[in-house]
């Protein structure tokens, strides 16, 4: 491509969706949305190697958007994601860009939620469908989302889905949807698995290779914690409490999130609003004005609406909800630490977005250190610092000649010394801020970690403890060509639990077992009851009476499972009989 600056009213994007994307604060296509949209809109297949963050979303969804026939209430765009995170993430971006497109429909589906509000939706013949790999196939397997009128299909972070065990699902997926459809796939890498689908899939596909230029201020401080023990409201009010910035900057992932934040802090005493796309212009300015003018110290703000902000106040940004997006991490940060001031940033990251920390750092070439929360002496300490500068303040300020005389009197009538009196008064003052916390709850003990290390994450695993899980029951087994992968892809997916919190796997011909957390509430097996893997409902069940304990080893070395004599039996010249094979 020529290096000439090119503009989105160059690219033949229909008026409705420009005015989309003007009122978002896009300016100019980034690199792969210059490269990709002409291409998407010619009906070219593509094959995209780019970084997240790099833009990608919309280097699809406009184009595909743009193609769409709104008179045709079936699915025309499919778009397979690894996660349920990216799936929401995409199908926000449709809608977004889409708010000036009447009647159109974008529905995400994945697992976790309900199957009978994913029919309903269905029913009403979404536009675009935007899932996860195990829920697609379970209601093309029902026979509740059909592909005939299907337009275009994306395979976004396609090592991702390989990573997750899910490539074979999507080969299935794509075996089913129309030969003539376009294909784009996007992915990070391109290892032999994503290039045979891409021989096998698409037709003459034009590659389009962006490398990821994006960086963050060095001025900025970067921290992250990792949620856990404390809720994140609370951790935020312990970070506000002791970090000394001026204005802040919360994001939140949702308009509605960022009203239910201000509102709470707001009522934890804090100068707080909310700034998000539900206000109008007059309003956001106002609110703008009054954080600069320092009668507000705390915006809790959506990334739409802060775009573009620049308040020389404000001193710290905190990620109260991780972006999907590295580059909307960078443009968050970026509203801290203007013109070579010191910043601070916090980023709140949930154990199951480890890896989208990862991506950010990767992308901003940036460690982003763990930090620990403000213990319960750090917060008192600060409240009695600054309720001691307030009341030094107040004295070298104020007259106090009559609330001396007030003092002796109530004294008189209460009989109380005046040190008592002080005490009560001071209670009374500080009530919803107390000066004195009580004593931090005992921390959980820490599960024992093992020094093994995870092969796809790199890092390292926890030691699991037999006694906390139970066995469940799963009826599908080698019969039905199922693998272990499958079975943690569609649990992890569908009751959103992390990997490594399930245990031992076995497969045996006509069933499986799998080691699941105690305690596992009534609705998550209800749903689970209903997944499909290899095209059977699973139907798990409690094995009642089961001790969940570690899988036994596999033998090393040339012994080909036999028993201790060199007959084949155990020391009573009985067969042995054989152990079900664990393939995890």
């Amino acid at each position: 491509m020529s290096d000439t600056q090119v503009a989105f009213s160059d690219l033949d994007l229909p008026s409705s969706v420009l005015k989309s994307i003007t009122e978002l604060g896009y300016e100019t296509p980034s690199p792969i949305q210059a490269a990709c949209i002409p291409l998407l809109l010619n009906g070219q297949d593509v094959l995209g190697m780019a970084q997240t963050g790099t833009g990608k979303t919309a280097a699809f969804a406009l184009p595909l958007l743009s193609r769409i026939d709104l008179k045709l209430n079936k699915p025309q765009v499919l778009v397979l994601a690894p996660t349920r995170e990216l799936a929401v993430q995409v199908a926000e971006a449709f809608q977004a860009y889409a708010r000036h497109v009447p009647g159109f429909h974008v529905l995400p589906i994945y697992g976790g939620q309900s199957y009978t509000l994913q029919l309903k939706q269905l029913r009403r013949g979404p536009h675009v469908v935007v899932g996860t790999p195990g829920r697609v196939m379970d209601h093309l397997d029902r026979g509740t989302l059909i592909l005939d009128e299907l337009k275009a299909m994306v395979l976004d972070e396609a090592d991702e889905m390989l990573r997750m065990g899910f490539i074979d699902d999507v080969e299935t997926i794509m075996a089913k949807t129309p030969a003539e459809r376009q294909t784009a796939l996007f992915s990070a890498t391109m290892p032999e698995q994503i290039r045979r689908i891409t021989k096998r899939y698409m037709r003459d596909p034009q590659e389009i290779k962006i490398a990821s230029k994006t960086t963050t201020m060095e001025n900025i401080d970067q921290r992250c914690w990792i949620v856990s023990g404390v809720n994140k409201l609370d951790a935020l009010v312990r970070i506000l409490e002791t970090e000394d910035c001026g204005g802040i900057i919360i994001f939140a992932r949702t308009k509605t999130a960022t009203t239910e934040i201000a509102e709470k802090l707001e009522a934890r005493g804090y100068a707080a609003a909310a700034l998000n796309g539900d206000m109008n212009q007059q309003l956001r300015e106002r609110t703008v004005q009054r954080l600069k003018d320092a009668k507000l110290d705390i915006l809790v703000a959506t990334d739409v609406a802060a775009r573009g902000l620049d308040v020389e106040r404000v001193g710290m940004v905190i990620n109260y909800d991780i972006p999907y997006d590295t580059e909307a991490y960078v443009h968050r940060i970026g509203r801290t630490g203007r013109a070579g001031r010191d910043g601070k940033a916090i980023l709140f990251v949930a154990p199951r977005e480890r890896r989208l920390l990862k991506q950010i750092e990767q992308a901003t070439r940036q460690p982003i250190k763990q930090m620990d929360l403000p213990s319960r002496d750090m917060v008192q300490d600060k409240r009695l610092e600054s309720f001691r500068q307030q009341v030094t303040s107040i004295f070298n300020d104020e007259d106090m000649a009559a609330y001396r005389e007030l003092i002796d009197q109530l004294a008189a009538d209460t009989e109380l010394e005046t040190l008592d009196l002080a005490s009560a008064l001071l209670y009374m003052a500080q009530k919803d801020k107390p000066l004195i916390l009580p004593p931090e709850p005992e921390p959980r003990p820490r599960r024992e970690r093992d020094s093994e290390r995870d092969s796809d994450r790199g890092e390292k695993r926890e030691r699991i403890n037999y006694a906390d899980l139970d066995v469940y029951r799963l009826e599908v087994g080698r019969n039905d060509g199922v693998q272990v992968k499958n079975i943690v892809g569609a649990i992890a997916n569908e009751a959103d639990i992390n990997s490594r919190h399930i245990g031992d796997i076995r497969l045996f011909d006509d069933y499986s077992t799998v080691q699941l957390p105690k305690g596992m509430p009534p609705e998550v097996l209800q749903q689970l009851k209903g997944v499909f893997i290899c095209r059977k409902k699973i139907d798990i069940s409690l094995m009642e009476g089961e001790v969940a304990r570690p899988a036994p080893r596999k033998p090393r070395g040339d012994f080909k499972g036999k028993g201790r004599n060199d007959r084949g039996g155990n020391d009573r010249g009985a067969p042995r009989k054989p152990r079900p094979r664990r393939d995890a």
